[in-house]
């Protein structure tokens, strides 16, 4: 046998062993903890666990998502913070979804507001569901968190894409923000989209938690993830912890695919962030 042809068996050999490998990672899920550090957090609240869940799309891990939701389960998380496309507008299975939301409720409360695929959805339906699943869905509204005595606030806006103006992304975000923060107190944000952080510290969050990027769909040593929407190429905000005008942005990686369908070094992850 010639050199070459050797030479082309080993390449397609490993480039089968590479796409088995993708595969394999698209469906094994990562608990990756974070810590989220503030003087303003009250004592109270140290130790206080936020499971993150993001950009699901309908992907589904096990049967009727038992891994994921062995995952949460294992997490033993306070509340469960959902920050938007739940369901995927180009193959949706808004039972799937509203399944997991019930069963995710069972766990811990969960808060949850939408991405820009639940604005391309009649959200309607899916938000009555979400609230007889027992889901907050937070629409441009902030609740007070408390406990032992102490009080933090925990806001959510909709995605921009549900402001029909036609301005800019960041100034529809601008507009859902306005009013919403207290001037007083530790303020954690759940909005779809991290690229905005700017304006979500300048009317107020001290902390936001956000989705949208996936990581980057394609992540390599060093570099990090390759694209992501909002921000394209070399997306500045993928994954982890960043802190932005005195604001600390954590971004989850997200779990499921959407246009493109495979992660590549980008296994889905569920985060759990814990106040300290």
């Amino acid at each position: 046998m010639r050199r070459r042809h050797v030479l082309l068996i080993v390449i397609l050999l490993a480039l089968a062993a590479l796409l088995a490998w993708a595969i394999w990672a698209n469906g094994a899920l990562t608990l990756t903890r974070v810590t989220l550090s503030s003087a303003e957090i009250p004592e109270e609240f140290r130790g206080f666990k936020i499971a993150h869940v993001s950009d699901l799309h309908n992907a589904v891990f096990g049967e009727g998502n038992r891994k994921l939701l062995s995952l949460l389960r294992e997490a033993e998380p306070d509340i469960i913070a959902v920050t938007g496309d739940l369901v995927d507008s180009r193959h949706t299975d808004t039972a799937a979804a509203l399944d997991f939301a019930a069963r995710a409720a069972g766990i811990a409360p969960v808060y949850y507001v939408t991405g820009n695929h639940e604005a391309r959805l009649d959200f309607a339906s899916i938000e009555a569901g979400l609230a007889a699943a027992g889901v907050r869905v937070l629409c441009s509204e902030a609740v007070t968190l408390s406990r032992g005595g102490a009080e933090i606030t925990l806001a959510g806006i909709d995605d921009p894409a549900f402001v029909k103006s036609g301005a800019p992304a960041s100034e529809r975000a601008a507009e859902l923000m306005e009013g919403l923060i207290p001037p007083e107190g530790f303020a954690i944000l759940l909005a779809h989209r991290p690229e905005l952080v700017e304006t979500y510290a300048a009317y107020g969050a001290d902390a936001v938690l956000s989705g949208h990027a996936h990581g980057g769909q394609i992540r390599l040593p060093i570099i990090g993830g390759l694209y992501a929407p909002g921000q394209g190429a070399l997306p500045k905000y993928d994954s982890g912890l960043y802190t932005v005008s005195g604001c600390s942005l954590i971004v989850s990686r997200g779990l499921g695919n959407s246009v493109f369908p495979l992660r590549i070094n980008n296994r889905p992850e569920l985060l759990l962030i814990t106040l300290e």
